[in-house]
């Protein structure tokens, strides 16, 4: 990553040195680590600097307790044929992931042994649903989300950390748009902040837009983002809330050969309201993250490289050029990226 950005990435996270050690301070950087598999990491949730669960392709869940240096597979038995897309990690031992695809393709599975056994806890049974994104408000409270069914995106919901899941009422939900779903990209189409708050982001309709709820999926406010629409492969494809006020929306256009103009967002209101970013990423993006405990730095990833912004969101740098689909960062001031071909990668002070 680019030294200058970095080195400000690095102040950003805490007290500012001294000038005459800043010089001296190593450069963060993306530091690869070396998997053993090429399947493609579209889950990642990142516990610590030492502890990270990614999933993805070929049914493949792999954990790390060494800070990467090496990979446990503890993928779930029978499940080759399953497309991991999202997994949300409470510690070493705890985790939940998310399966996609049409009708029973799409399953929530649980572990409370690091990955030894899995329990899977709901099998979907409707043609019409599949299921994107997974989010939990604490180590209890989650939801999924669907596409739409009937005109209405889908949401589960669970009170027992992903043991048993219940179909919440779709009253509260608005009505969807001609062609508008969630994107399975990264596993930040669906997050949260705080107890109750939630933002969903879709696209493929005429509006690229975030839905928000504050009361865990209840009742919810669709507000549209100047993000690229009117096309199935475009629209909102990732959030980060730092708080229940602050968001970043990004995305785009994920066909290669088509240019993603205005490929982020920036809220200030709790999602009620996007603006554009005065200087986007120059192309598509399919995961954002805020550092931890900035209030101002965030990371954004995609096939092409990765952004830094330090002023909120409202211009972004690329400072980095290797492909990834996802960003994760963890409380203890270390974030992780995952993607294609069995990458993953820590950033390195």
């Amino acid at each position: 990553m680019a030294a200058g950005v970095c080195a400000a990435a690095l102040a950003a996270l805490g007290a500012a040195p001294a000038q005459a050690h800043e010089a001296r301070r190593p450069v963060p950087h993306w530091q690869l680590k070396d998997t053993g598999t090429d399947a493609r990491f579209r889950g990642l949730s990142a516990v610590s600097r030492n502890t990270a669960w990614l999933a993805g392709s070929k049914g493949t869940v792999l954990r790390t307790t060494d800070g990467g240096a090496h990979w446990q597979n503890v993928s779930p038995p029978g499940g080759a044929d399953l497309e991991f897309r999202d997994v949300e990690a409470f510690d070493a031992r705890h985790a939940v992931v998310l399966a996609i695809g049409e009708g029973e393709a799409s399953r929530l599975l649980r572990t409370d042994d690091g990955g030894r056994t899995w329990t899977e806890t709901f099998r979907n049974t409707d043609a019409k649903a599949f299921y994107d994104c997974l989010a939990f408000f604490d180590r209890r409270h989650g939801l999924a989300v669907s596409d739409p069914v009937d005109g209405r995106f889908r949401l589960l919901s669970t009170s027992d950390g992903g043991r048993s899941w219940a179909l919440l009422p779709g009253a509260g939900m608005p009505a969807a748009q001609d062609g508008e779903a969630g994107f399975a990209a990264s596993g930040q189409c669906l997050v949260t902040s705080g107890s109750h708050d939630v933002w969903l982001a879709t696209g493929g309709g005429a509006h690229a837009r975030v839905l928000h709820s504050a009361d865990r999926g209840v009742t919810w406010t669709a507000a549209d983002t100047p993000l690229p629409a009117g096309d199935p492969a475009r629209g909102v494809f990732a959030l980060a809330f730092r708080d229940r006020t602050h968001g970043l929306a990004v995305g785009g256009d994920y066909r290669p050969d088509q240019p993603s103009p205005r490929a982020a967002a920036v809220s200030r209101d709790g999602g009620r309201t996007w603006t554009s970013s005065a200087q986007p990423p120059p192309a598509y993006r399919s995961g954002v993250s805020w550092l931890p405990h900035s209030r101002t730095t965030a990371l954004a990833v995609g096939p092409t490289g990765t952004d830094l912004t330090m002023d909120g969101g409202r211009t972004w740098k690329t400072v980095d050029t290797g492909s990834y689909d996802t960003v994760n960062c963890a409380p203890d001031r270390v974030c992780w990226a995952s993607g294609e071909k069995g990458r993953a990668a820590r950033l390195e002070p």
